[in-house]
């Protein structure tokens, strides 16, 4: 299965900090979130900042309801008001799903989402994730997703999120270009005038991705601080 008007060879990722529904406005508007993963026309969305609280509608539920999709939650905070942390949305069937906790001593909690999909007939794994703010916190985390990340591993497999890395070359996104090949990184942050590149995309094996870009339309400008990443890979 694929997404809407997605050709036959093809999956289409996308990867998008929602900033817990909160557009440039400060207006909470988890409907625009909703119309830009419509727009991405994704078969797979990974979701960070996914917040719910407890006297609105699950944010998750309703993003899923929306755009006609599965949820998968990843939650890695669960407060009196409510929870947040990552999600995954899909339209493949789902065959097998693991959770990643990545939390850093004294930090804030931090997980990532490992999914085994069927795409096409074939297994294709997908590992979301949401890393931290500091540079010895997100060398811990990569260590931890690459221990995860087997080599001789044959089935497809990407990895996506926000990666919270301002430096294009920074020890952790070597590690992971050793691990995965050197991929571009266009800037999606922040989404009204994109400088930095924290939404990062890799896929293995490398020949698999045909086109790795950013998202840019008037609603997705205003419905979070970043704009989607998107990839199509062979099928």
């Amino acid at each position: 299965m694929t997404g809407p008007g997605a050709a036959a060879d093809v999956i289409r990722l996308a990867t998008y900090n929602i900033h817990a529904s909160v557009g440039r406005d400060g207006r909470h508007d988890a409907g625009r979130i909703a119309g830009v993963i419509n727009e991405l026309a994704a078969d797979v969305v990974a979701l960070q900042e996914v917040q719910s609280r407890r006297e609105e509608p699950d944010a998750l539920e309703f993003l899923a309801a929306e755009t006609g999709m599965t949820g998968i939650p990843g939650i890695t905070m669960l407060r009196e008001d409510g929870s947040y942390g990552n999600a995954l949305l899909t339209r493949m069937p789902l065959l097998d799903t693991r959770k990643i906790d990545l939390s850093f001593p004294r930090r804030e909690p931090r997980g990532a989402i490992d999914v085994t999909l069927a795409a096409h007939g074939r297994r294709l794994r997908i590992v979301a994730t949401h890393l931290g703010l500091r540079p010895a916190e997100r060398r811990h985390q990569i260590d931890m997703l690459l221990t995860r990340l087997d080599r001789d591993d044959p089935t497809p497999t990407a990895l996506m999120g926000d990666l919270n890395e301002w430096f294009l070359w920074g020890r952790p996104l070597r590690r992971l270009h050793r691990c995965f090949g050197a991929t571009p990184a266009p800037a999606t942050f922040p989404s009204h005038w994109p400088l930095f590149a924290l939404d990062r995309m890799w896929v293995k094996p490398l020949h698999r991705l045909r086109r790795l870009g950013v998202h840019d339309s008037p609603l997705a400008r205003c419905a979070s601080d970043h704009l989607p990443l998107v990839a199509l890979l062979d099928a």
